[in-house]
């Protein structure tokens, strides 16, 4: 399946900005890493500044992070992870199962969140559009610091030989730095392919 060119971060009118979050995905190396910064804010206040919103599914193959409310964002996760399973950790198709769950189904239709997903050959970003979009380049980012962060790690990147890690951190600090919503509080996840036998 052909899946549309991703450049940039992804907004919408259809959804309000996504406060108190930034996640960044970078693959290089044979490696995915991907890193989420630790504030949520309900307005204008910081009521948490070390969540964890990056999770580990598929017996750690996949790497899945979210922007957007809370709630919802677990119950999509619950849902993706289900996916997974029954695709037998197929991360393209379980991403199109999910999407289309989320754009038809009338309750995961409301819910008000973005999910960006990783295994160590792709990464994916979905929302409740109905969208799975895959990156122009191996990089991704989504949440009110995306912007900042996007750009600091294609610059780094691009100009810079630096392991997937070094550029995720790197890029987030820059964020953190820039976006009120994005704070310094790091959590870093990171898988790598699986080693190459001789008879493979």
């Amino acid at each position: 399946m052909t899946r549309p060119p991703f450049s940039a971060p992804f907004h919408s009118s259809a959804f309000p900005a996504m406060h108190g979050t930034t996640i960044l995905c970078v693959r290089r190396g044979g490696r995915a890493v991907m890193g989420g910064d630790g504030q949520v804010t309900m307005g204008d206040m910081v009521v948490k500044g070390a969540a964890k919103k990056i999770r580990r599914l598929a017996h750690g193959k996949v790497l899945a992070g979210f922007a957007g409310a809370t709630a919802d964002a677990f119950t999509l996760l619950e849902r993706f992870e289900r996916r997974l399973e029954s695709r037998q950790g197929m991360l393209s198709r379980a991403a199109d199962d999910l999407s289309r769950d989320w754009r038809t189904d009338r309750v995961l239709r409301r819910l008000e969140a973005m999910l960006i997903v990783a295994d160590a050959r792709e990464i994916l970003v979905m929302s409740g559009l109905g969208d799975v979009l895959s990156p122009e380049r191996d990089l991704a980012a989504i949440g009110s610091g995306a912007g900042y962060a996007e750009a600091a790690a294609r610059a780094l990147a691009e100009n810079a030989d630096l392991p997937a890690k070094q550029i995720v951190e790197r890029a987030m600090a820059i964020a953190a730095d820039l976006c009120v919503f994005t704070n310094a509080k790091l959590t870093l996840e990171e898988i790598a392919a699986p080693a190459q036998t001789e008879d493979s």
